[in-house]
């Protein structure tokens, strides 16, 4: 009987994963992961009685217990804010918008959480991840609106080696159905949302315990004209509405760019052009797949439609992205995503934003 580890989070899908590969006759394990400890991490976090992950982590044991498995725990706490938390941090300060739940999945569950596995005598590793793994292939899962390729694009080929994904051709619906059919605890406990491993938080008021706040000017990117004062560029990113700081204006204003040198957010009220682009340049590209094409479709965020797009290689592991059609809000930092049809490529990061071929001067 081959053995397989299953990342179990205390929420329903890894805990459906789970009862899947029990009743597949896998012997299976459950292995808990602690990434993040308000008090150790500096954090000023009131919670309740009981911190968000030591409740997780009860109802991932409830999980194992009724369904006979055994759960083990483990910290990573310090790995996490070395290879995610200060990585998130740094590019916050560069003025960039980072995605930590790539890094996380890239550096904890698919790095150290799989070593830790095979500690266990795994022959395999599972999650609860929306996708699908078929001959080498990384492909989008059945549930389209649930799908997470997009945050499994910066891992390697190697990671992916040994991975189960088991609910990655079920609609949301019927992993839910499944939990409630065999009476599986968490078969309604609300999805975890936030920042990966941290939870939901008021951003501003977590990120006031690692960066300083660093007030500056809002400029009208039209007028060029001061209008408001911001709380720290970290505190925004490119395309965003609400709560920007510009008191008693009501036209439909969106951030559009930030200058790090100079500490200026720039604001677009109206007119929403300032948020387009026709190409972004992006590095450090990791490809999944061994098809590297010329075209193919891009996504520019987790929720963003798919995007048309001209490829075009260039030296230092870097690619220019051409799109079909302009693409709104395009940010720097975030990853851009790289599909074959219902194949995940790979993804790169966003480093320049362009528009009729120069570089967007207030991004």
């Amino acid at each position: 009987m081959e053995t397989v580890v299953v990342g179990v989070s205390g929420g329903v899908d890894s805990a459906v994963a789970l009862y899947l590969l029990k009743q597949e006759g896998y012997n299976v394990i459950g292995l808990f992961m602690r990434n993040w400890d308000s008090t150790i991490n500096g954090e000023d976090f009131v919670s309740e009685d009981i911190c968000p992950q030591e409740k997780d982590y009860n109802d991932a044991k409830k999980v194992c217990d009724m369904l006979g498995v055994p759960i083990k725990r483990v910290d990573f706490i310090k790995e996490y804010w070395d290879y995610v938390f200060k990585y998130f941090l740094e590019e916050l300060k560069k003025g960039r918008t980072p995605n930590p739940d790539m890094l996380c999945n890239k550096y904890i569950k698919f790095d150290l959480f799989k070593k830790e596995a095979y500690k266990l005598g795994a022959r395999y590793i599972a999650t609860g991840h929306y996708a699908r793994l078929e001959k080498g292939r990384l492909l989008r899962a059945k549930d389209l609106n649930k799908d997470q390729t997009y945050f499994l694009a910066d891992v390697t080929v190697d990671e992916l080696k040994n991975v189960l994904f088991p609910i990655g051709n079920l609609d949301k619906s019927e992993v839910r159905e499944i939990a409630r059919k065999n009476n599986i605890p968490v078969a309604d406990k609300k999805d975890s949302t936030g920042i990966c491993f941290i939870g939901e938080r008021n951003f501003q008021k977590f990120i006031k315990n690692y960066l300083k706040e660093n007030p500056g000017d809002i400029i009208d990117v039209k007028t060029k004209e001061v209008i408001g004062k911001h709380k720290g560029l970290m505190n925004y990113t490119i395309g965003q509405r609400k709560n920007v700081g510009i008191s008693g204006n009501t036209e439909r204003h969106f951030v559009c760019g930030k200058d790090v040198q100079k500490n200026i957010l720039y604001v677009t009220i109206g007119d929403e052009e300032y948020l387009y682009s026709d190409a972004c340049l992006i590095d450090n590209v990791n490809f999944i797949s061994s098809t590297h094409p010329t075209f193919c479709t891009a996504k520019f965020r987790y929720r963003g439609e798919d995007h048309l797009v001209e490829l075009e290689y260039l030296e230092n592991n870097e690619i220019l992205v051409k799109y079909k059609n302009r693409a709104k809000a395009v940010t720097p930092g975030q990853a851009c995503v790289l599909y074959l049809g219902e194949e995940c490529l790979g993804c790169g990061f966003i480093k320049e934003v362009y528009k009729n071929n120069e570089k967007l001067w207030y991004l």
